[in-house]
């Protein structure tokens, strides 16, 4: 039975509140924020404009912890809102995720104008101590240790209509030495197999023809219960379910990515040709260090079986240099690698400390203007690789699902964007006929740049599908709302298959 003290408190309808979510960091933090906004909207709040950058009445911050300026980057937005929340009686800022989760009480005492701070394993909490905040006057500080609720249990604003996030686990068994998601997160907790295939037949029913299996390392799915097969299952599974048309997931671990995963991707027609998997150094002696269990033939092994299953597989992955201790010698093996897997696109990081990590405190920690160095070098190679991988789709055609809001030009260039099976993002000439966010359209490539393709000829063919319908329909009803109830979306990211921010917690 859930206590009165537990229930969301409801807001006067009469004079709807605004709320603005802001993300920072990993996946599940976007799908987290999800939840939020979702539990918001439950208790009565509404979306704040859009751009409004801070004027509304409840503030949330989901924080990421992973970074080593991640605590500077806070505490200097909740400084900018500080005068704001003074001229305007009843605003409450809150901060969660991550970084709430390791700092807690440090939170308050810097900026003591913040009203709650929860944290990872809590967010169903919100609501509550918004209300308890506002009816104590003092901020409320709920920190839980362990899972409370498995997040999807949770009332879900999704951002997009025809594409979706579905969380399978939460929480990881690696130790990586740079790695402090374990600590806030948590050990990895499985969601039952019959509870993510009834939520995706529930997103399917409602329009959504793409989701993305999501977790901090996702193929490790099925250790609750010993069953190492658990995941490849899984992605079997989704193949049957009638109406889903794309399934991807995001981020694997080399160490657990086994033969039957493979089969099971290369076997399940909707599970697409697209593998992100995290390599962070090619040097065996890095990965030691980095606690990493596989070293570089083993990475390069599952690139090969990948390639013999699936050829026009599009890889991608998120490579850490000047890791503490790595000499010349160990950057040249991460660029081996590189040239080896020919990688579609890598999200590069320069090294920065994670405080509360081991690396944080290793001998041997790089000069900044080598990692500078190394980093520049790498980048160049992969821009020069991802080019020439991209030029082999010209010629093609392709069936792209048409995106919301991924073309920053299409406006001027009178042009759609869309993803193609692999994910690679396609801009194509605007037809005359209507086009609909989640509908499908065949094209043919002309021109490939490094981080994109062009199909500049005129589109092959146009497929209305349910998830278009799902798209036009919530936006029509969103129109048709009374001014002040849905004023625009809160910013918290559309769930595109490749990692929005690579190199956080879900990327390990």
């Amino acid at each position: 039975m859930t206590s009165s003290s537990d229930r969301s408190p409801a807001v006067d309808v009469s004079s709807p509140k605004t709320y603005e979510v802001r993300t920072y960091g990993c996946q599940m933090n976007v799908h987290d924020s999800e939840r939020l906004s979702g539990l918001l909207e439950e208790a009565g709040y509404v979306p704040a404009p859009e751009g409004s950058d801070g004027d509304a009445d409840v503030v949330v911050f989901n924080t990421c912890a992973v970074r080593e300026n991640a605590d500077n980057r806070l505490y200097g937005n909740l400084g900018r809102l500080a005068p704001r929340k003074a001229s305007r009686p009843g605003m409450q800022i809150a901060v969660g995720g991550c970084l709430a989760q390791k700092d807690r009480d440090t939170i308050v005492k810097k900026a003591p104008w913040v009203d709650v701070v929860f944290g990872t394993h809590n967010i169903g909490k919100l609501p509550v101590l918004l209300e308890r905040a506002r009816v104590q006057e003092e901020a409320q500080v709920e920190i839980a240790e362990s899972l409370e609720a498995f997040p999807s249990t949770l009332p879900t604003r999704r951002e997009s209509a025809y594409a979706a996030w579905v969380s399978i686990s939460v929480g990881c068994n690696n130790t990586c030495t740079f790695c402090i998601v374990p600590a806030l997160r948590g050990k990895e907790k499985d969601r039952r197999t019959g509870d993510i295939l009834a939520e995706i037949e529930a997103l399917v029913g409602e329009g959504v023809s793409e989701i993305t299996l999501l977790g901090q390392n996702v193929n490790a799915y099925g250790s609750d219960i010993g069953d190492r097969e658990a995941f490849s299952k899984l992605l079997r599974a989704c193949g049957t379910i009638e109406g889903l048309e794309r399934v991807r997931f995001t981020s694997p671990h080399p160490r657990d990515f086994t033969d039957d995963v493979i089969a099971a991707m290369a076997e399940t027609p909707n599970v697409m040709p697209q593998l992100h998997m995290p390599l962070q150094s090619g040097s065996d002696t890095v990965l030691k260090a980095m606690r990493r269990s596989y070293r570089q033939d083993r990475y390069l092994g599952i690139i090969e079986k990948v390639r013999a299953a699936m050829p026009d597989a599009a890889i991608s992955t998120d490579i850490i240099v000047g890791f503490p201790g790595e000499t010349e010698e160990d950057f040249e093996q991460t660029m081996h690698v590189v040239r080896q897997a020919r990688f579609t696109n890598a999200f590069t990081f320069q090294y920065s400390k994670r405080p509360g990590t081991p690396a944080a405190t290793m001998d041997g920690q790089i000069p900044k203007e080598v990692v500078q160095s190394r980093y520049e070098r790498l980048v160049a190679l992969q821009e020069e690789i991802s080019w020439d991988e991209n030029k082999k789709q010209v010629g093609r055609t392709l069936e792209l699902m048409v995106a919301e809001g991924e073309g920053r030009k299409d406006g001027a260039t009178h042009r759609l964007s869309g993803r193609a099976p692999d994910n690679r993002l396609v801009h194509f000439t605007k037809p005359d006929q209507e086009v609909r966010p989640g509908d499908v359209v065949t094209v043919e490539i002309t021109y490939a740049a490094p981080h994109h393709l062009l199909a500049e000829g005129a589109v092959l063919d146009v497929r209305r599908t349910r998830a278009g319908d799902a798209w036009e329909k919530r936006n029509a009803q969103e129109a048709a709302k009374p001014a002040g109830v849905m004023l625009g979306l809160p910013q918290i990211g559309v769930p595109v298959p490749l990692p929005v921010a690579t190199g956080g917690c879900a990327a390990h």
